[in-house]
């Protein structure tokens, strides 16, 4: 399990809308949650 607290690790993706993403941009400017879920339509 990951500690609270723990800075999160540097990434780029796009966001919902099609434009970059960089988790650097946004340290210290923003506060930033990190959600995993499993797949839509997958079996649990």
């Amino acid at each position: 399990m990951i500690a609270l607290g723990t800075t999160a690790p540097t990434f780029s993706r796009t966001d919902h809308l099609g434009r970059p993403l960089d988790s650097t941009a946004l340290r210290g400017r923003r506060h930033l949650l990190l959600l995993f879920y499993p797949l839509d339509f997958t079996p649990t």
